[in-house]
């Protein structure tokens, strides 16, 4: 006598083809890069005017801080070895070279030329700035510290918001953990604010550089990564369960997808 035929098992889920979509990729609203460079730009007609007020809140804080850099040597020394050396321009774009060779090597070539672009522009920004604004630095008598070119915008402090931005928004774009992207803000905020303190009590800028850095650099980053949003269409990852529920929860699923960013 034939065996009777058994009723296929029933399968506790479904399997699951439908693709999930990813969130594109984060940014500010453009909005916010259009303020910063509004702000930015206000803040440079006031210098190119001397705008009295800005221009004695300038001086009363350089002198002071001057005052006390020459008359604390060992404190100076500091300031000039974190300036010159660990938050250099030179420096910033050091570690942005390193960000976007690390891309390249992943395959990521469109978010890989996005980063390079930026800090290109960031530079070339900068220094047409400084040549039209042509803004004297501050002149001592007994200087404890020197620079070239124009002083406004501060090159220092805009290289290091945008190396810092710039960072900040790849970790959170390829999902870090929080607390890397909370150490590493507070790794770029120090670095920030601290770039723009010393730059002020060496005597090499005024204020007002250091925030039109802050302010330029700021609007450049988030034009780029609200440009990139929009310019990149949304990631794609298809899962493929493996038929059952136990096999969707364990992760035996095949998992395939496109990256838009490559």
């Amino acid at each position: 006598m034939a065996p009777t035929p058994q009723p296929p098992a029933h399968t506790s889920a479904a399997t699951d083809t439908s693709p999930a979509r990813i969130p594109a990729a984060p940014a500010p609203p453009a909005s916010f890069a259009v303020l910063l460079a509004t702000a930015a730009g206000l803040l440079a007609a006031l210098v190119v005017l001397r705008w009295g007020p800005l221009m004695s809140l300038d001086a009363a804080v350089t002198n002071e801080l001057h005052r006390v850099a020459v008359s604390a040597p060992g404190w100076t020394r500091l300031n000039r070895l974190f300036s010159d050396w660990v938050w250099d321009p030179w420096a910033m774009r050091a570690l942005l070279a390193a960000a976007v060779w690390w891309l390249l090597r992943r395959g990521e070539r469109r978010i890989a030329w996005c980063v390079a672009g930026t800090a290109l522009a960031g530079t070339a920004l900068q220094q047409a700035l400084k040549a039209l604004v042509d803004r004297d630095r501050p002149s001592w008598q007994d200087p404890v510290d020197h620079a070239h070119y124009a002083a406004f915008p501060s090159g220092h402090a805009m290289s290091a918001l945008v190396a810092g931005a710039l960072l900040l928004w790849l970790l959170r774009l390829h999902g870090a953990r929080p607390l890397w992207r909370w150490t590493a803000g507070a790794v770029a905020l120090a670095s920030v604010v601290g770039v723009g303190f010393t730059r002020v009590y060496l005597g090499v800028h005024w204020v007002s550089d250091v925030v039109g850095g802050w302010l330029l650099g700021g609007a450049l980053v988030a034009g780029a990564a609200s440009a990139y949003r929009a310019a990149t269409p949304a990631t794609l990852d298809t899962v493929t369960g493996a038929g059952t529920g136990s096999g969707a929860r364990s992760g035996t699923g095949t998992r395939t997808g496109t990256r838009a960013d490559r």
